[in-house]
């Protein structure tokens, strides 16, 4: 069977469990919690899949991947891959849980990139914008990058609005060797 579609299926049965125990919302941060974990630690993965590491050590382990104090939720969903074998997914299991959570809630992940430091103030106007013109929530991202120059680049979904010195002087620069 195939990794998206067990992961997906596993998601589903979560997601729907916790929203009929009103615990969706903590599920979703463990789960970008452990989602986290499996980005930042390559091991972790390596070590989920080691078939000499016992189910016991293996719920501890995904346990504190995805935060240590869990709801008896995610903990009973953790027993289940575990009991089922299908642990080797659990990383996919989270994606999938992130993504179908966003789309119940109507949750837009935005990415503001400016070449300074934003006041806090500029950063609501921005997630404002996107609100408005989505019609949802936003889970807003900032980064510094000072290779823009200066201005902001504003992403959410497929919209990208570049509104940065540098692609204004790349676009001049086009213009001018033509």
């Amino acid at each position: 069977m195939d990794i998206g579609v067990i992961s997906v299926r596993y998601a589903r049965a979560l997601l729907h469990c916790g929203l009929e125990s009103a615990l969706e919302d903590k599920v979703y941060s463990e789960m970008q919690t452990m989602a986290q974990s499996f980005a930042s630690v390559p091991e972790l993965k390596f070590t989920i899949d080691n078939p000499m590491l016992s189910k016991e050590n293996k719920a501890k382990l995904l346990t504190a991947a995805a935060g240590g104090e869990i709801s008896e939720l995610t903990r009973s969903f953790i027993n289940l891959v575990l009991k089922e074998d299908r642990e080797g997914v659990m990383q996919f299991m989270a994606n999938s849980y992130i993504t179908l959570y966003r789309k119940q809630k109507n949750i837009i992940r935005g990415k503001l990139t400016t070449a300074a430091a934003v006041t806090p103030a500029v950063e609501q106007k921005m997630r404002q914008l996107v609100e408005n013109n989505t019609n949802g929530t936003v889970e807003f991202e900032t980064e510094i990058d000072p290779d823009i120059i200066g201005g902001f680049v504003l992403e959410y979904d497929t919209y990208r609005m570049d509104a940065s010195v540098k692609a204004k002087l790349n676009t001049i620069l086009t213009q001018l060797s033509k």
